[in-house]
């Protein structure tokens, strides 16, 4: 059986809505009939929380695994699971420098990086590219690219989005937008896809992130 796809979403600082876009994702994947792990790699352990509060008739359609340590140690622990799952979707730290962070880097398949768009979450997307970069080049297979989160539609997004296009990793084709719809998940322990019709909206925008993701890794 051949390896799972690992997927790491990375950030340099908190507010990205990295934890919730894992979340969504590792759903929207599962829905799509992909058997998926979610790992937590985050000591803040807020994956973790999210799918634990889960009802019980409706458990988080994801396999949870607390990941921490090297690489390697990481490698091993995701062992026993590769078997059974086809993704794993990995919440990582909030900041590059976190050893959890760089051992994903080691490991993942497509570093995702989500975006707010904002000045001060571009500088900080910088650093994070700098530091993909640096790793393609020494694993080739490496896939980056980054995600608009929490978008508003105003003026001052828009022209952060477009500036996104200057950056040398590719910007995913779909985009998160700040809705109460993905808060709301997360208090009840779901996705958006657990919410009915009245997040038709948001969960739009995650079969988008799926379809999106889906054609990078799979070329």
């Amino acid at each position: 059986m051949s390896a799972p796809t690992l997927i790491a979403l990375i950030s340099q600082k908190g507010g990205s809505g990295k934890t919730t876009v894992a979340m969504q994702l590792a759903a929207g994947l599962a829905l799509a009939g992909y058997r998926v792990a979610l790992a937590d790699l985050d000591p803040q352990e807020s994956a973790s929380r999210w799918a634990e509060s889960a009802p019980p008739d409706a458990p988080f359609p994801a396999q949870l695994v607390r990941l921490q340590g090297k690489a390697k140690d990481m490698a091993k622990t995701l062992k026993p699971v590769a078997n059974g799952v086809d993704v794993v979707v990995m919440d990582c730290p909030p900041s590059i420098e976190h050893p959890h962070a760089m051992s994903a880097l080691e490991l993942c398949d497509l570093a995702l990086v989500p975006v707010v768009p904002s000045p001060t979450d571009l500088w900080a997307t910088r650093g994070i590219e700098r530091l993909i970069l640096d790793r393609q080049r020494k694993r080739p297979a490496l896939r980056g690219a980054l995600l608009p989160n929490r978008v508003m539609r105003t003026s001052l997004a828009g022209d952060v989005l477009d500036v996104l296009q200057d950056f040398e990793l590719p910007v995913l084709d779909a985009a998160l937008s700040q809705r109460s719809a993905y808060a709301l998940s997360a208090v009840r322990g779901t996705s958006v896809f657990g919410l009915g019709r009245a997040a038709a909206a948001a969960q739009e925008e995650v079969e988008q992130l799926v379809a999106a993701v889906l054609k990078l890794i799979e070329g």
